[in-house]
């Protein structure tokens, strides 16, 4: 679940101490216990109402793809407009020549045209749906809102991203179109996906170039999709019917897990001091080092950066830990992974608050959200976690 790493104290106040301080005479109580409870009680009827309408973007969602798989491909085949042999049986009248094409009969039906695949309503209800998040620094692209669906019967995949335009009108279109893929990045390179690659926390690991997708998402070779919520119910379906499926995680991948967290408990009495100044300066770090501005550094560039910011890392561990996130042999490894590597990461459930909260304040689908918006609106030294440690 990641280290937890918390904000430490050098006995003299901050710009930030100072704005907390400014603004607990309107956030720290509430006027009395009545307005109190008429204030939890708004937030849980909002919070519910977000929850069904998510529910219902997803069946939404669910139709749509059902629809694509199924008749698409019959309704809207252009030799449907080409063909003359599926109008011989609806000739014009006798000196008037055949009738034009608006007036001609392309119901269903009525179609001659064959659809490619064979696979049944039946057939692809056996799928399971999942919701992921591109992995990526650009705000707009990691709040887009994607899901996903593996269909065990042909092991392909397919992933479709809700997007609503205006108040009104929203659309569920085709993010990563229906095919069977393999993994780009890890131990299972090359492998095609199966059941056992869907869990919360999963990378999902694509080529940008096989693949329609936004310029921004394109400026690296491979896409990274989290997941961060699967239909548990379908999955527990799906393994009772799938003689194939298997549980076990490799060696590989737990030894892998273990250099990931005794690093991380190496760094951990250091960062629970600064944590938060030595992550955002790190980042800040690395963005002026990138001179190339494609996310990724060298080795040489990941010692400096440690040693600068007097965080000490075993050699023989940094060494392990490189050989686990340069898996290409490239040299280079994209600073985004170095630091969820050596820091550890939130969980999905909580970083699904945080990314909600910031997609409330990023109104306008910006990708970027002032610090004075944050500061003003969430201020945690008040909660009694926090307190607590």
């Amino acid at each position: 679940q990641g280290a937890q790493l918390g904000d430490g104290h050098n006995g003299g106040l901050t710009a930030l101490d100072e704005k907390a301080l400014l603004q607990q005479c309107y956030t720290s109580k509430p006027y009395n216990t009545q307005h109190s409870i008429r204030k939890s009680e708004a937030v849980v009827s909002f919070s519910l109402q977000e929850d069904v309408a998510a529910e219902r973007r997803k069946q939404a969602v669910v139709e749509q793809v059902m629809v694509d798989q199924l008749s698409r491909a019959v309704i809207s085949d252009p030799e449907q407009s080409m063909r003359a042999d599926a109008y011989k049986e609806a000739p014009g009248f006798p000196g008037l020549g055949t009738a034009p094409m608006c007036f001609r009969k392309r119901t269903l039906h009525e179609t001659k045209i064959r659809t490619k695949s064979g696979l049944t309503e039946n057939m692809l209800s056996n799928k399971l749906r999942f919701d992921s998040r591109i992995i990526s620094r650009n705000g707009r692209d990691a709040c887009r809102e994607l899901i996903g669906f593996f269909f065990a019967c042909d092991r392909s995949l397919t992933v479709y991203e809700f997007r609503q335009f205006g108040k009104n009108r929203t659309n569920a279109l085709p993010f990563i179109q229906k095919g069977v893929y393999q993994h780009q990045r890890g131990q299972k390179k090359g492998k095609s996906y199966d059941l056992s690659d869907f869990y919360i926390g999963a990378n999902l690991t694509f080529r940008s170039v096989d693949h329609n997708l936004p310029e921004s998402v394109k400026q690296k070779p491979v896409l990274t999709l989290r997941v961060i919520s699967i239909d548990e119910a379908a999955m527990d379906f799906l393994k009772m019917t799938s003689m194939e499926f298997k549980e076990e995680i490799s060696k590989q991948v737990a030894d892998d897990s273990k250099v990931f967290k005794k690093i991380q408990g190496v760094l951990r009495d250091t960062l629970s001091k600064r944590g938060v100044r030595v992550i955002t300066g790190l980042g800040k770090y690395f963005r002026h080092t990138d001179k190339n501005r494609n996310g990724f550094l060298s080795q040489a560039d990941f010692k400096e950066a440690l040693k600068v910011f007097h965080l000490e890392i075993p050699e023989e561990d940094f060494e392990s830990l490189w050989l686990i996130l340069d898996d290409n042999k490239s040299d280079k490894v994209d600073y985004g992974e170095f630091s969820r590597a050596v820091f550890g990461e939130m969980n999905e459930y909580r970083k699904a608050f945080v990314r909600k909260a910031y997609m409330k304040l990023d109104f306008n689908k910006t990708g970027s959200v002032p610090m004075v918006d944050i500061t003003k609106c969430y201020c945690a030294k008040k909660h009694p976690l926090v307190l607590a440690g």
